[in-house]
């Protein structure tokens, strides 16, 4: 079970590096972004701890850059930050967890064994499906070349759908994952905005992709011209 960790605060990697070896793990550290891109590159890991803060490259471009070349492998976000928009960011480029210093060793390992458990499914930072991506770092939307401009809430819902292309999705499943919990309206809000998020993504290409699957749901596929 090998682990990198990316962190340039000397001595917390080396405090982190002694106790994860004495729990079985072997730990490289490296202390800089540039390093931590060509680590992860050149050698397989089962995780990596990456900090923020970083010098020569932050942790986010590191993130991107490495899930850029296909490099899958779970990520545990180490920082001093604990913003929301600081951890929303992390996930949107690809993080798998995200852990506030100081941090409990042992919720670490635990952590870790948990990452371990899962492995490294593809999550790509730009969806694609036909001729539409969907850029989940810059929350860019395109058909094509042509950019589409989405509200926060089609954005939410069209990323939603395309993490399940081909696949039958219902209005109970959509108003659980893309509204917020405290929401109290009903479940008609869902065919509003699917009706919003059809006219911006299919009806000025002349495609229909976003489709009403009658009694079960809605269902985005790639690319069909609308007569089809």
């Amino acid at each position: 079970m090998r682990i990198l960790m990316v962190e340039d605060e000397k001595q917390l990697a080396d405090t982190v590096r002694r106790g994860l070896s004495n729990e079985g793990f072997v730990v490289d550290v490296v202390h800089d972004g540039v390093s931590g891109v060509w680590a992860a590159t050149e050698k397989p890991y089962d995780v990596i701890l990456l900090d923020l803060m970083l010098p020569l490259k932050n942790g986010y471009d590191v993130l991107k850059e490495i899930r850029g070349r296909r490099i899958w492998t779970p990520v545990l976000m180490l920082t001093a930050k604990d913003g929301e928009y600081d951890e929303t960011d992390a996930f949107d480029l690809g993080a798998d967890d995200y852990l506030t210093k100081p941090f409990s060793f042992l919720v670490l390992v635990a952590r870790i064994r948990a990452l371990m458990r899962r492995g490294a499914p593809e999550r790509p930072v730009v969806l694609e499906l036909g001729s539409l991506s969907l850029d989940t770092a810059s929350r860019q939307v395109q058909r094509g070349e042509a950019a589409i401009v989405l509200t926060a809430k089609e954005y939410a819902l069209l990323q939603y759908l395309m993490r399940r292309p081909g696949q039958v999705v219902s209005k109970g499943e959509i108003l659980d994952n893309v509204w917020d919990t405290a929401f109290e309206g009903g479940e008609n809000v869902v065919e509003v905005y699917i009706g919003y998020l059809r006219r911006k993504i299919d009806v000025p290409f002349g495609v229909q992709t976003l489709t009403t699957v009658r009694g079960m749901g809605y269902l985005l596929t790639a690319d069909r011209t609308a007569m089809e």
